[in-house]
């Protein structure tokens, strides 16, 4: 039996290889005999079901990608907002062989099953500075030498044309009950001090502009003005909530002045109000504190919960500090006289 079942194992194996070289050839390779012997093993026990197993395995390999087709893949993203998508996700922004295709194909899987996310706190001021960086670079590629020299590095400003007479002689009725002749003096205002302090940092020089602080001032600058436009675009449609308008008119009020120490009063009235921090325990044992039923949500300050009205009321006050800077007054109408 051992003998038939050899010679049977010889026979075949004359076949494989005479169907290997039917073609003429006097050799094969071992790589060719293993593939007639896979086909022979699918055919015989799958009968048919799949045509050959390199289909098979070819669409086990690369399946579809979102339904995406073979005119879908030129529409895609440029690699650099592909990798910065990736790494907003906490992505590898490649995978082991993958290419930019699949990695494209991979994001948009991301995007569908997950199309929010929350990026969590992020660093506005490290935005700016990178704005900043790039607006320099692109003045040092477009202009080269000469009077251009001096507007490298400069920021952003409109010039609308008043001046603080202007604004004085528009402020003589302003707090007496006009709402909109309050959102008028109070934008004007604000974007004469975004005036002011933009032309003070185009009036540095060169070398100033290009060192760290001059960047770090510019930055700051930067972030300011994005941290306004939702104030500044309330204040020109008229729609300010009220109580945060009737601080504002104080604030202006006191600038308006010259005194800084009560439009900082106002400022902080505002920002933090007088609802009760609650700093420490609230049940001591069977008994409540005293004075616990004011420590609920309804007597908190909200203005600072919502994270836009917090980076305006940011932007506020320092532009309350460069009023104070670019327009001083008697030190004892001054906040912090001695460190300004």
């Amino acid at each position: 039996m051992d003998f038939l079942k050899a010679e049977i194992a010889r026979k075949k194996k004359q076949l494989e290889k005479s169907e290997v070289t039917k073609d003429g050839k006097k050799y094969f390779k071992r790589g060719e005999l293993i593939a007639k012997q896979e086909e022979a093993y699918w055919k015989k026990h799958y009968k048919g079901k799949i045509e050959s197993p390199e289909k098979e395995t070819e669409s086990n390999e690369k399946p579809d990608y979102a339904g995406s087709s073979s005119e879908d893949s030129n529409l895609t993203l440029s690699r650099e907002e592909v990798v910065r998508r990736l790494r907003e996700r906490g992505q590898p922004i490649r995978l082991f062989g993958e290419s930019d295709l699949e990695a494209f194909q991979r994001l948009r899987i991301l995007e569908i099953q997950e199309p929010e996310i929350n990026p969590g706190m992020r660093n506005d001021f490290k935005a700016a500075m990178d704005q900043v960086d790039q607006d320099f670079l692109s003045e040092v590629l477009k202009t080269h030498g000469g009077e251009e020299d001096s507007k490298k590095g400069d920021v952003k400003v409109v010039d609308d044309g008043r001046s603080l007479e202007d604004i004085q002689k528009m402020a003589t009725d302003f707090g007496n009950g006009d709402d909109d002749l309050d959102s008028e003096v109070i934008l004007v205002y604000l974007k004469f001090l975004l005036q002011v302090w933009g032309k003070t940092l185009n009036s540095r020089p060169v070398e100033v502009k290009r060192s760290v602080k001059g960047k770090l001032e510019a930055a700051t600058h930067s972030q300011t003005v994005s941290y306004l436009k939702p104030l500044l675009r309330k204040l020109k449609r008229r729609r300010v909530s009220p109580e945060i308008l009737e601080f504002l008119v104080h604030i202006v009020r006191n600038l308006l002045d010259g005194d800084y120490v009560k439009a900082n009063d106002y400022y902080l009235q505002m920002a933090i109000g007088n609802a009760p921090w609650p700093i420490g325990v609230t049940m001591v044992g069977i008994h409540a504190r005293t004075g616990r039923e004011k420590i609920f949500s309804q007597q908190i300050a909200h203005v600072l919960n919502d994270e836009t009205q917090r980076k305006y009321i940011q932007g506020l006050k320092r532009l309350m500090t460069l009023c104070q800077k670019q327009f001083p007054t008697d030190p004892s109408r001054s906040v912090e006289y001695n460190a300004l």
